[in-house]
């Protein structure tokens, strides 16, 4: 099989998943215990902490350890609210907020569902005022229109690093530096950016100012003041992920319990988290080399390049966008996403439609209708994502298959591609 699919092309390096064998047959133990066994467990949870935060440029102590992304998106969410919710309440009252009192969150309509949904949800049930991030003509994000939206109940802005679905880089540098002029917190989901791309890049000035002693905040070359990423992005086990909460960010734990430093309860998953540091220290010394992420920058090139060659009419959707190296989103124009899916995994490689969480759905893309492509593009598109071991041969051998199966659909269809 070919995998082209973006949680199949990350799966687990065999550091990683020596690591977390090791971890399930050899450290059993409770790392909340206090016997010799449970330290033993704590201190291999604590330098995988470690690997992770350094993966980051952060301290070990901001890093909240989660089941994931998504827990991690609520937690920044739900977390933040509920901390800005507390503040906002009259004294005196037991329960509840004055309508008045409740805060809003700026997000935009190209988040993952876990950020759109979650925002949606949070709106419908009176929680939170949910304003929408217009966009610009390209369809990224508009930072011009972001300080108007920003008011005194504003609790916090949740916009995505690069998108799961077109690899859309999105302007958070500009969007952090807003946020911080107005002093209101800024989350973001950076699932698609850790371990792919440098973390600290093109923020060297923050870092500088911070050696000089210039600055009071913590690990200062971060765009944002809460940001979430999962393991199984950059070759880690699937189930753990992580939070990092920039000292003196306000939040409210969501799972209560001991254990994070008050911040999230629960018994560590320990085989997940050694598993996703030896993936953090992989990946950070693969991300310190640029020409390994030119070289494969030059494959997605090449991909998309020769499918659209051999498939006349297909488009790159997100193509005038800057984008991250690793996804393809194409769209053939009248095909069926799922029917070309099906066509695709019998020929040997595996992509999705859209994000693979949903990918099992019939409906176009939100994130491509948010982003003004054409419905019957939308409904047509495939997400083909690369990852650090995708080869020459495979991208070759993928470009035959597609173009093919394009090709056979587009005439079963009546469809001209």
């Amino acid at each position: 099989m070919i995998y082209l699919d973006n949680n199949a092309t990350t799966r687990p390096s065999d550091g990683a998943a020596q690591g977390a064998h090791l971890a399930s047959t050899a450290l059993w133990g409770n790392p909340s215990s206090v016997h010799r066994a449970g330290q033993e467990v704590r201190h291999a949870v604590e330098l995988a902490r470690r690997e992770l935060a350094a993966l980051l440029g952060a301290d070990p102590k901001e890093l909240v350890l989660t089941s994931g992304g998504t827990e991690s998106i609520d937690l920044a969410i739900r977390g933040v609210l509920g901390a800005a919710g507390a503040r906002a309440r009259p004294a005196g009252r037991a329960g509840g907020m004055d309508r008045a009192a409740v805060p809003n969150i700026i997000t935009t309509q190209l988040e993952h569902a876990a950020v759109r949904d979650l925002a949606r949800r949070l709106g419908e049930q009176g929680l939170a005022e949910v304003r929408w991030l217009p966009l610009d003509a390209r369809g990224m994000a508009d930072p011009a229109a972001l300080d108007g939206l920003i008011d005194g109940g504003t609790a916090l802005v949740s916009v995505q690093w690069a998108n799961n679905e077109t690899g859309v880089i999105q302007p958070v540098e500009r969007i952090g530096e807003l946020c911080r002029a107005r002093g209101v917190p800024f989350h973001c989901d950076a699932v698609q950016w850790v371990g792919k791309m440098p973390v600290g890049e093109a923020r060297q000035r923050d870092s500088e100012a911070a050696r000089q002693g210039l600055g009071k905040q913590s690990s200062p070359s971060l765009p944002c003041d809460l940001l979430t990423f999962s393991a199984h992005k950059f070759h880690g086990p699937k189930g753990v992920g992580g939070l990092w909460i920039r000292r003196g960010v306000a939040l409210t734990p969501q799972i209560i319990g001991t254990q994070e430093m008050d911040r999230r309860g629960g018994t560590e998953n320990v085989p997940g988290i050694v598993g996703a540091g030896v993936a953090a220290r992989e990946a950070a010394a693969w991300v310190a080399d640029p020409t390994a992420r030119a070289r494969l920058a030059t494959l997605r090139d090449r991909f998309e390049k020769a499918v659209l060659a051999r498939a006349p009419g297909s488009v790159v959707n997100g193509a005038g966008c800057p984008r991250i190296w690793n996804t393809a989103n194409i769209g053939f124009p009248r095909l069926e996403a799922e029917a070309l899916l099906l066509l695709l995994s019998e020929r040997g490689v595996c992509a999705s439609a859209g994000a693979a969480c949903s990918s099992g759905s019939l409906e176009p893309s939100p994130v491509l209708l948010a982003m003004g492509i054409p419905e019957p593009i939308a409904h047509g598109s495939l997400r083909f994502s690369l990852s650090r071991e995708t080869t020459e041969e495979e991208i070759d051998r993928a470009v035959e298959i597609v173009a093919a199966a394009a090709t056979q659909l587009g005439r079963s269809s009546g469809a001209s591609l």
